[in-house]
């Protein structure tokens, strides 16, 4: 004959604890992962910045070597121009030219409250060139170029492709890299003394139409001897800093790319975000430094 149940029968029963809410016989629960501190995180995000930094610096060498003894694919080089550089003149045209005209707007109120209509040429030619155009230039073709740059070299890493070419005997830097770093470099400078041109002429359209300075007295003004050689050099010189910026970035981060597919737009998204703050960043200490 089966006792009845008395008060304690739950508690001995098999099962009784689990269902009390505690974990059942035999069993105990996973400790939980403690959330990583903000100094854990600091240190790992600057870890990250380092190794990354080191990478270019490193792959910069080795470009340095090839470029040195000549061990550049020509083919190659010649395809990245044509697609890197001739390929993005309708973006550049269409930003040189705004940026020119967007100039004149923002100088139109001063211009016409002093009166001050001969130095308009000099007012939008001193932002133009020793700034607004290379800056824009290499944003422009940071989006274009290097992130395209970026997915390449990173889809060739998944599929093995420079594994491929290593066994064949290829330098993939001689091959692929130094090739491109060279096509973005030129790309940036002769992108730059194009968008210079033209967002000038930009600027003498829009001066013209809004505020009657003609062409004559804005060219007038722009070299009038208060901007020199030294103003376009400025420019110049910045626009080589940020196509080796832009070229080592999406390089290191195409040939660092991990994780299959996903990887590869992680590092697209890493590469553009990383050139355009390198690009401002260099941006200030080129002027500090030519200034």
């Amino acid at each position: 004959m089966t006792p009845p149940a008395g008060p304690g029968t739950a508690a001995r029963a098999p099962g009784a604890l689990a269902a009390t809410g505690g974990p059942p016989p035999g069993r105990r629960r996973a400790p939980i992962a403690n959330e990583p501190s903000g100094l854990h995180q600091l240190g790992g995000t600057f870890l990250s910045i380092a190794a990354t930094v080191g990478g270019m610096a490193l792959l910069a060498g080795q470009i340095a070597a090839r470029v040195a003894t000549l061990r550049v694919d020509g083919a190659e080089l010649k395809r990245n121009l044509y697609r890197m550089g001739v390929k993005s003149m309708p973006i550049v045209i269409v930003t040189a030219l705004f940026t020119g005209a967007i100039m004149v707007i923002q100088a139109a109120p001063l211009v016409e409250r002093f009166g001050a209509h001969g130095l308009l040429g000099w007012g939008a030619g001193f932002g133009t060139l020793r700034e607004i155009a290379p800056l824009l230039t290499a944003l422009m073709i940071n989006g274009r170029v290097g992130a395209n740059n970026t997915a390449e070299l990173g889809t060739m890493v998944v599929t093995e492709q420079i594994d491929a070419l290593r066994v064949l005997a290829i330098d993939p830097v001689s091959f692929l890299v130094a090739p491109r770093f060279l096509a973005m470099v030129l790309t940036l400078l002769l992108s730059a003394i194009f968008a210079d041109a033209l967002a000038l002429a930009g600027a003498a359209f829009t001066g013209d139409l809004l505020l009657g300075v003609s062409p004559a007295v804005f060219f007038n003004g722009l070299t009038s001897g208060l901007l020199g050689i030294g103003d376009v050099l400025h420019g110049l010189v910045k626009s080589v800093v940020f196509g080796v910026v832009l070229a080592l970035s999406s390089c290191q981060y195409g040939l660092g790319v991990t994780g299959g597919a996903p990887g590869v737009g992680r590092a697209v998204n890493a590469t553009v975000v990383a050139s355009a703050a390198g690009i401002f960043i260099l941006d200030y200490f080129v002027s500090f430094t030519l200034d």
